[in-house]
């Protein structure tokens, strides 16, 4: 913990199993609420796992409680709040007003139990497709099928579900959740009005990448539900094109990409940057960028895709995934089936559409983008509302 709370007034808890250092959208959602809740003298705090060796230096308070590493997910960690005593105890004594979890597993149940005991409302958002993750993990559809179960329990224990765009309840109706949701869309701490043909050609300098080049981004999990396997394929196919890919983040296959790259001679082609931590730094990667390349069909909302889109960079997504709801096709973004071929094609087409590039990475800075503040700015509203409700029964 890092300050003390306003004694006189209730308190919002944003509960979530992954946080700075871990660096995830699910993570710089509940960043962001909290930044700007406590902007608006809110008064929030976040709730997830100790991370070893990371002090925080948040302005509101974070309480950590013990965890341990998370088998074939690093670097996520797997929470023990219940034999945390010292965490107990800080818990204890929150007079909570709201609980918000962001996720079903450790930190949502204990969003729940609070919620339970101190009779107050929870708010739930429904980020990821969990089933992907655990037919990966377990390689079992009944084991995948029984989890999701827990997961819709959690869901239907909640006083409002959200979800960070429309397309997304066809993925939690699937899994059997029949209550009412509501889009909460998330935001970027990009945008501005600033001119962007200086940021882009300042961004390009400070990251040493020649005119002629072609600059390729993939920022996320380096993980094969993502489909970074397609983008690696698909630009072995385009090896002619002068060209720079970088891979922002890290994940379990990594180390298998990094191969992959090698094998099939990208490698004075494409470079791994590793987690930015400074939002600053990438920054300058999502600029310096010509397209966001994010086949995923893994992802519900991706903030990265609206975070490119601020800076005026649209993205290659596939079409019909959910990721690509907003996108219409050669106007705020691009679409491609989903095969390298295809996606490989698109790339070699736009090669030659500058133009055509710029226009729609201006389409995409005014459809997708959205500021951070102006998110909290509702979220607080509806807290708000939600509490008062609350109150009144």
């Amino acid at each position: 913990m890092n300050s003390n709370l306003n004694p006189t007034m209730k308190t919002v808890g944003l509960f979530n199993d992954s946080f700075p250092p871990i660096m995830d959208g699910v993570s710089l959602t509940i960043q962001n609420y909290a930044f700007w809740l406590q902007k608006m003298n809110q008064a929030v705090c976040v709730i997830t796992p100790k991370s070893p060796n990371y002090e925080d230096v948040e302005p509101y308070p974070v309480y950590r409680y013990t965890s341990l590493p998370l088998l074939g997910r690093k670097p996520y960690r797997l929470g023990f709040p219940n034999i945390d005593i010292s965490f107990k105890s800080e818990i204890d004594h929150i007079s909570f007003g709201l609980v918000h979890a962001h996720c079903p597993f450790t930190s949502g149940l204990l969003a729940l139990h609070i919620a339970r005991e101190q009779k107050i409302p929870l708010v739930a958002t429904f980020h990821s497709k969990y089933r992907d993750d655990f037919e990966r993990t377990f390689h079992n559809k009944n084991i995948a099928k029984l989890m999701l179960k827990e997961i819709i329990w959690f869901y239907e224990k909640a006083d409002e579900v959200w979800i960070p765009q429309a397309s997304v309840e066809q993925t939690i109706r699937e899994y059997g959740f029949k209550g009412r949701v509501e889009v909460m869309d998330n935001g970027s701490d990009y945008v501005d009005n600033l001119d962007i043909e200086p940021i882009k050609k300042q961004a390009r300098i400070d990251l040493r990448i020649s005119e002629k080049e072609l600059v390729y981004l993939f920022v996320g999990q380096h993980i094969w539900e993502k489909n970074t396997r397609l983008i690696i394929e698909s630009l072995a196919l385009i090896k002619d094109i002068p060209f720079k890919m970088f891979f922002v983040g890290t994940g379990y296959a990594k180390d298998d990409l990094v191969q992959l790259v090698n094998e099939l001679g990208l490698d004075t082609k494409v470079k791994f940057v590793g987690v930015l931590h400074d939002r600053n730094e990438l920054r300058k990667y999502y600029a310096a960028a010509d397209l966001f390349l994010f086949p995923s069909i893994y992802d519900n909302a991706p903030l990265v895709v609206r975070e490119a889109a601020a800076l005026h960079t649209p993205s290659v997504l596939v079409k019909n995934s959910t990721a690509a709801e907003k996108i219409i096709d050669n106007y705020n973004g691009f679409l491609s089936e989903n095969n390298t071929k295809s996606f490989a094609s698109k790339l070699r087409e736009l090669y030659t559409l500058e133009k055509l590039i710029t226009e729609v990475g201006k389409n995409a800075s005014q459809t997708l983008a959205r500021s951070w503040q102006n998110v909290a700015e509702e979220v607080l509203d509806r807290y708000k509302l939600l509490m008062q409700r609350t109150s009144k029964h």
